[in-house]
Parts: C-alpha cells; sequence; structure tokens
C-alpha cells in the first residue's frame, strides 16, 4: 500500500469515528429533550394527585390491572435485552444475528402495544377516558405519549434490520443510536409503572 493510499484510509477512518461521535452526541441532546419531557409529565401528575381527592385516586386505581402492566414491563425489560445484542452483532460484523435481534426487539415492542392496546380497550368499554377524571387524564397522557413513543421505535427497529444488511460505521452508529433510543423507551416506562399502577 502506498503512503497516499495509506493516508486516504486513515482518513476514512477519521472521518467515521468523528460522525460516530458526532451522531452519538445528537442522540444524547434529543434523549436529554425527552427525559424533559415525560420529567415534566411526571410532576405534573404528582402535583395533580396530591391536589385530588384520596377516593378519586382509590377508585381510579382499581380500574388498573397491575398483572398486565407487570407482563408489559418483562416483555420491555427482554426487548432491552434483544437491542444489546443486536448493537453487540453488529459491532463484531454478525449482520444475520443483528437482523434477528432487531427483528425481536420490534417483535416485542408490536407484542407491548397490542396489550396495551387492550388496556385501552378494557378502559374505553368501561366508560373510561382521559376526561374521566385527573387520574386517567394524566395516566392516558403519559402512557399515550410512552405508546406513540413504543411504536416510532418499532418501525425505525424493523427498518434499521433491513438497514443493518449493508452495516458500514456510519450504519453502525445508526443502530447504536437505535438501541440508545429503546433503552429510553424502557426506562420511562420502568418510571411509569410503579408510579402510575404501585404507588
Amino acid at each position: 500500500m502506498s503512503n497516499a493510499e495509506a493516508h486516504a484510509v486513515g482518513h476514512g477512518a477519521d472521518e467515521a469515528a468523528e460522525h460516530f461521535e458526532r451522531s452519538k452526541m445528537g442522540m444524547w441532546l434529543f434523549l436529554a429533550s425527552e427525559i424533559m419531557m415525560f420529567g415534566a409529565f411526571i410532576a405534573c401528575y404528582v402535583v395533580l394527585r396530591m391536589a385530588a381527592p384520596t377516593d378519586v385516586i382509590a377508585d381510579s386505581k382499581k380500574e388498573l390491572s397491575v398483572p398486565i402492566a407487570t407482563f408489559n414491563t418483562a416483555v420491555l425489560i427482554l426487548s432491552s435485552y434483544t437491542i444489546v445484542r443486536a448493537v453487540n452483532a453488529a459491532s463484531k460484523g454478525n449482520k444475520a444475528h443483528c437482523e434477528d435481534m432487531m427483528v425481536a426487539t420490534a417483535a416485542l415492542g408490536a407484542l407491548f402495544l397490542v396489550v396495551k392496546g387492550f388496556e385501552y380497550a378494557a378502559k374505553f368499554a368501561h366508560g373510561i377516558g382521559p376526561d374521566t377524571n385527573v387520574f386517567f387524564g394524566c395516566y392516558f397522557l403519559m402512557t399515550g405519549f410512552h405508546g406513540i413513543h413504543v411504536l416510532v421505535g418499532v418501525i425505525l427497529i424493523l427498518w434499521g434490520a433491513f438497514y443493518v444488511k449493508r452495516t458500514s460505521p456510519q450504519r453502525y452508529a445508526f443502530i447504536e443510536n437505535l438501541a440508545l433510543y429503546w433503552h429510553l423507551v424502557d426506562v420511562i416506562w420502568i418510571f411509569l409503572f410503579p408510579i402510575v399502577y404501585l404507588l
């Protein structure tokens, strides 16, 4: 390899590394904004719940299904494991396993949404909606926004599963950023689950 060729290869590697770092920084800034948004939702929920009559909160919580929410929590925790496996496979150049794990993650995310859909349907069947009271207004707001984030994640991960076939340093950065986003979705639910269903 000539000096010119070696310089070109080194320059390309430097550009890839810079792109990787820039993309991760951008993702972290985006995640920070999402954390602030959900933090504001949770803070409003806490304030409104403290101001609401105790019997209203107690009666409202009877309409929630802790077993269903616990199942969905387990589903998301498992999906965090599969997305970690996908990133690990991509870092080792194992595109087939990475694709399989991304599809598994998307399937688990879709399962979460289906279960949440049945949970919503049960509420609506009992005449419960966002305008029922303060508790359910907050419940539908927080879980609804979280559900939208899960849906977006499922779509992006499915797209990424096909995108990974042409893995390069830039595309690996995309896969890792997807994993960061998905971990945020999981962490938000881990906060919402006890705050809304258990406490």
